[in-house]
């Protein structure tokens, strides 16, 4: 508590004040929490000093919370660049990071507990600098962090807002925001150790050497690649449900199987199944051979049964056998070309009879992106699932194409997608067909101009060698496990 009360002090977060008329302070609290490293070793006890925002009205106490971050992708495509160029990537960490957020609004907060000083218990702090809890706080912070890395010469990415570049080509400098944690890898090591020293000198900063632990995702660096793995964090959701050493399962859901919400089964808890649910989510950031068997339980969330209760173990004791995979990227110098593959199992949930699209994207062999997800509209046939699940895959490969092109300083290249319906690419490239694709919304016909112009090439490819088919329906053990290999989960 005193660190905390130190690091207020120094960075002169508040002056003492009274209350002026038609005002009212906020109440603050001590939060006290245990940080781990990704063994689950306690590393530090920390308190924190919060303000109780939750009291606070928008257009009165605050205009803007919003902040961004950088997505699970962009960290990804990262890794993947330092791996590709032979650099390493290093990790640092601001210390009480909102503390430092200028405020515009005028915002009062009581004295906090415990620290309370001696007859001027009346008075009150005005904040000069933002508060964890405020509102505000995240936006004041990374306001500030924006307008410093602008000082420093960074560039923001056009496609990424918590991704910045400083320099060209050979010395180039990348950095990549979560909050407070700053993810960096560059071209030579003195500009990232030069870079690192502007950062102490602005901010009080926990310098972490390389990569090793981010977000709860363990990261290893060697001369091979980078694997990415939670290991850690499995093997606690699988102790959550009490399945610590059961018999594991071979893949993560029955083939062919289907479930439906009006399931006449008994209903089981639904906080606890949300709550399973939800942590396997987190662990499809990492995962993406768990990424269609999750997304498929998590269609029941509002009135679980037992069916749906058998299918979640499934999952885990899938977990419970895998829980040391990970996600290898190897070394492959000058892959820097992207190449998606997209699919659909057409009428894949039996309640509405809506197709489910899945997407991989890979720069080189390195697995980038992944997704599995239920399409919006009813698909009128196995053409026409095919062909949304593609349009919704080419704004996917753009984005990433782009962000690309920002990291490298270029101009973003076109990216080869391979489907594995030959009518579905037949009525992409031919607008004639309009008996067929006449009733098809107007946005899904986004797909031909991508390829007119050329930022995408679609190609056919046998189903047999479609990778997405993973994220699109419950597979065989032989042929899951034939695709879990060549996605790059070892």
């Amino acid at each position: 508590m005193q660190h905390e009360m130190d690091a207020v002090e120094r960075n002169r977060t508040w002056v003492l004040a009274d209350l002026p008329a038609g005002h009212r302070a906020i109440t603050l609290k001590w939060v006290y929490k245990l940080k781990k490293d990704e063994a689950g070793a306690v590393i530090k006890h920390k308190a924190r000093l919060v303000a109780r925002g939750f009291v606070q009205q928008e257009g009165v106490d605050f205009d803007d919370a919003f902040t961004p971050v950088a997505r699970m992708e962009s960290v990804r495509l990262l890794l993947v660049l330092a791996v590709q160029e032979g650099w390493r990537v290093h990790h640092m960490d601001v210390k009480s990071a909102f503390l430092n957020g200028d405020l515009k609004e005028e915002v009062y907060v009581h004295q906090p507990p415990g620290f309370v000083i001696p007859s001027k218990e009346n008075k009150v702090l005005r904040l000069r600098k933002a508060l964890y809890g405020l509102r505000q706080a995240p936006r004041a912070w990374n306001a500030k962090l924006d307008s410093t890395l602008k000082q420093m010469g960074f560039q923001q990415s056009s496609h990424e807002a918590a991704v910045y570049r400083r320099g060209k080509d050979g010395n180039a400098l990348l950095v990549g925001i979560y909050v407070d944690d700053l993810v960096i890898t560059g071209t030579k090591k003195a500009e990232v150790e030069a870079f690192k020293g502007e950062m102490k000198a602005t901010f009080q900063m926990s310098d972490l050497g390389l990569l090793s632990f981010y977000l709860g995702i363990e990261v290893h660096q060697d001369s091979s690649g980078i694997s990415l793995r939670q290991t850690a964090y499995a093997k606690r959701i699988v102790e959550l449900d009490g399945l610590t050493g059961c018999n594991p399962a071979y893949t993560p859901m029955e083939e062919r199987l289907k479930l439906s919400r009006n399931s006449t089964a008994e209903e089981v808890d639904a906080t606890q199944y949300q709550r399973i649910v939800g942590s396997l989510r987190y662990l499809v950031h990492m995962r993406p051979d768990l990424a269609f068997a999750v997304g498929y339980v998590s269609r029941f969330m509002q009135r679980p049964t037992t069916e749906h209760q058998q299918a979640v173990k499934r999952i885990l004791r899938y977990v419970e056998g895998t829980t040391d995979y990970s996600l290898h990227y190897p070394r492959c110098p000058g892959a820097q070309h992207f190449i998606g593959y997209s699919d659909n199992d057409l009428a894949g949930d039996s309640d509405t009879s809506k197709s489910t699209s899945g997407t991989l994207f890979f720069l080189g062999k390195c697995l980038i992106s992944w997704q599995s997800v239920k399409q919006q509209v009813v698909a009128l046939s196995s053409c026409e699932a095919e062909y949304i699940a593609t349009t919704t895959a080419s704004t996917q490969a753009l984005w990433l194409a782009r962000l690309l092109g920002d990291l490298l300083g270029r101009n973003a290249e076109a990216v080869e997608l391979r489907v594995d319906s030959k009518s579905a690419l037949a009525l992409a490239k031919n607008p004639v067909f309009h008996e067929r694709s006449k009733h098809i919304r107007i946005k899904y016909h986004f797909i031909r101009s991508c390829l007119e112009e050329g930022s995408i090439k679609a190609s056919y490819i046998n189903t047999q060698d479609q990778l997405a088919d993973l994220l699109t329906k419950s597979l065989g053990r032989v042929k899951f496990q034939e695709f879990r290999a060549r996605i790059g989960m070892v």
